[in-house]
């Protein structure tokens, strides 16, 4: 009996490994990327649609910023730490998820300005950034273990 009771509280420490490895090296960089891209983007794409009421040059600014950000932050994760001092994982890894997240975090509230009609546009990318930011709180509640509510207010 006292071996199933060992075995069973080891394998509890390995999946609490597992998760902790998870949340270091996927969820981390995945996270950091989403906020950023989500972030980082929010003032090109809205005030060239504000300043110029055209949808299509807002989607061009905010393609232009979802993309260089992404480029910009997946490479400044792929060179930050090889990841043995860390335990963060292999570094162009972390770069691809942390760039490619950082992208679609940009492009969320990019792809509205798609439609043709500018109101409605701006009306679907503002609900779209209101959907980023509760994907972000979830997350950030789910993975890194933070109450609901000072995620929420961290978030917003």
């Amino acid at each position: 009996m006292a071996h199933a009771a060992a075995a069973s509280g080891a394998g509890t420490e390995e999946a609490a490994a597992r998760r902790r490895l998870f949340v270091l090296q996927v969820v981390q960089p995945g996270l950091e990327g989403l906020m950023d891209g989500s972030v980082s983007t929010l003032a090109p794409v809205f005030a060239a649609a504000i300043a110029t009421h055209t949808t299509r040059y807002a989607f061009v600014v905010g393609l232009a910023a979802s993309v260089g950000a992404g480029i910009s932050m997946g490479c400044a994760e792929a060179v930050s730490d090889d990841g043995t001092l860390t335990g963060r994982g292999h570094p162009l890894i972390r770069g691809v998820i942390c760039g490619a997240m950082t992208t679609l975090g940009g492009i969320g509230h990019t792809l509205p300005f798609l439609i043709p009609e500018f109101r409605v546009a701006l009306a679907v990318a503002c609900a779209v950034v209101v959907v980023e930011l509760t994907v972000i709180t979830w997350i950030r509640h789910r993975y890194m273990d933070t109450p609901m509510c000072s995620t929420a207010a961290q978030v917003a």
